[in-house]
């Protein structure tokens, strides 16, 4: 190396500092102002006989039974905010949260009493937890994704979050792994594929489904060339909700499994 760049390259980092977040040590990054984060439904808001809120949903999301109030599935939720500004009596409403990740798939629909939030992710059993605690590797698999929940993953790897540092690491093989992190519909055509690197990964093993595609299929909800998500062909143990999640959201989820916070 010439000495010149690597004087020059030591004096910039001097220069810098550390620019890795202090999270969670620290306060979480702030989200977006278009992000709004998560969803809440305060269903005493919920006016008799309105449904404003249910034709505007892009992925069916949001559903009305007669004498109930509003269930939103934030599974299959795009964060498009239309039933926000739908709903006349504002009981459906963006809270900024970037806390999403939940451990099952019922705790996603939201509006029933002592429901309105999301039920946040508990940890693995004691067991996994001493397994994959300090040492976590995952395989992405990208299962018929547009690149927006693959772009958001990868930017945990970058100096500023330093996803090592938790000893969680992305591998180039499934026999590296300890889990799939899966994105995307799981297409028809990824189908097979996903089982054979889920079949790769040796036992005890986890499953994360990041993005509203991964856990409902998203806007290709009910598309026959689609399976309207992982859990429709393995078991998953931490859904990531968002289109795409935010890496915080998504950083948060992988910590609560590990019980790290």
């Amino acid at each position: 190396m010439n000495p010149k760049f690597a004087i020059d390259a030591l004096a910039h980092r001097l220069k810098h500092g550390c620019e890795t977040m202090s999270y969670p040590d620290g306060p979480a990054p702030a989200l977006p102002d278009r992000h709004g984060g998560s969803l809440r439904v305060e269903a005493a808001k919920c006016m008799e006989g309105c449904s404003a809120c249910v034709p505007v949903c892009p992925t069916q999301a949001i559903a009305r039974a007669p004498g109930s109030p509003v269930a939103l599935d934030l599974g299959k939720c795009l964060f498009c905010a239309a039933c926000v500004e739908a709903c006349p009596a504002r009981a459906i409403v963006q809270t900024g949260d970037h806390r999403m990740a939940v451990r099952h798939r019922a705790d996603l629909i939201l509006g029933k009493p002592g429901e309105e939030q999301v039920r946040l992710a508990e940890a693995l059993d004691e067991k996994l937890r001493k397994l994959f605690g300090r040492s976590l590797r995952l395989r992405q698999v990208s299962a018929g994704g547009c690149n927006a929940c693959e772009a958001d993953t990868n930017v945990l790897g970058t100096i500023g979050w330093d996803l090592g540092r938790f000893g969680i690491q992305f591998v180039a093989s499934p026999r590296h792994a300890d889990g799939l992190l899966i994105t995307g519909p799981v297409s028809q055509n990824m189908r097979l594929a996903l089982q054979k690197a889920y079949a790769a990964v040796s036992s005890p093993k986890i499953v994360i489904a990041v993005g509203a595609c991964a856990i409902a299929g998203g806007p290709f909800i009910g598309h026959p060339q689609v399976c309207d998500g992982a859990d429709s062909v393995l078991k998953v143990d931490l859904f990531i909700p968002g289109c795409p999640p935010h890496p915080i959201t998504i950083l948060d989820g992988l910590l609560r499994l590990l019980d790290r916070l």
